[in-house]
């Protein structure tokens, strides 16, 4: 019993209960997430459930050269068009007029955590190493010294080796959380799009087109010249993107293997 009241003792002395109690609530949030069921999305702070299954549909269509996507899609070359809140966008706003840098979430882009070499994984995964690393060494410092200098200094020392150490963890870490690569206007050409206008022309036209994550959007899309084989429903290559009339220009395409 000595040994229980003696670590209780060290635990909730200065420096080792501020991290204590730290710690406790680290021990707590993940006891939540894992009861809860809240899965790898709810950690992986600033990421939407529509982002990673790519549960996304076609928003509507604004103004020329604008692309929609659904819940947690993206918004290529302009503002998102009219879809759910929480996308990303590429050069534009979100749909609810936020901009394009903040609606990517700071699950991964945390300033402070970028500023100490910690960037990289979630926030939750770095925040919990340092309190764990931290709560150890001075627990271990608490044991080992005695008197209020002493302890200051246990408290500095657990502070640099908890950020050194988290650093270290980190990096391996970061493979298991990969950045997120925002959707551009070069990811959507030379794919395949459905027309979904009656005609296009050089000056009208509109086609659907799956993006990378498997969310469709619904794009501007012109011919230099009219041609007839573009109709409702046909399959079309995007070959290239007009920057000045923001949309795209495709070219009729049969994606059946020749003799078929």
């Amino acid at each position: 019993m000595a040994g229980t009241g003696d670590f209780f003792a060290a635990a909730l002395a200065f420096p080792t209960a501020l991290f204590s109690f730290a710690l406790v609530v680290v021990v707590g949030y993940w006891l939540l997430m894992l009861i809860g069921g809240l899965g790898f999305d709810a950690v992986h702070g600033g990421h939407g459930v529509g982002h990673h299954l790519g549960a996304g549909h076609a928003g509507h269509v604004g103004p020329a050269g604008h692309v929609g996507h659904g819940a947690g899609g993206h918004g290529v070359g302009g503002n998102v068009a009219h879809g759910a809140s929480g996308g990303h966008g590429a050069g534009g706003g979100t749909a609810d007029g936020g901009t394009a840098d903040g609606a990517h979430g700071t699950g991964h882009h945390g300033g402070v955590l970028d500023a100490l070499g910690l960037g990289g994984v979630p926030a939750t995964v770095a925040v919990s190493l340092l309190v764990a690393l931290a709560w150890f060494v001075s627990l271990s410092g608490t044991v080992l010294t005695s008197g209020a200098p002493a302890r200051g200094g246990v408290f500095v020392v657990a502070l640099v080796a908890s950020w050194a150490g988290t650093r270290v963890l980190v990096r391996p870490l970061r493979r298991l959380f990969p950045e997120d690569r925002p959707v551009t206007r070069g990811d959507f050409v030379g794919r395949v799009c459905v027309i979904r206008t009656g005609r296009v022309t050089a000056d009208f036209g509109q086609a659907e087109v799956t993006a990378g994550d498997g969310s469709t959007a619904t794009v501007q899309v012109r011919t230099p010249q009219a041609d007839p084989e573009l109709t409702a429903g046909r399959t079309a290559l995007i070959y290239d993107y007009d920057a000045d009339g923001e949309h795209f220009l495709v070219a009729p395409f049969d994606p059946s293997p020749p003799g078929l």
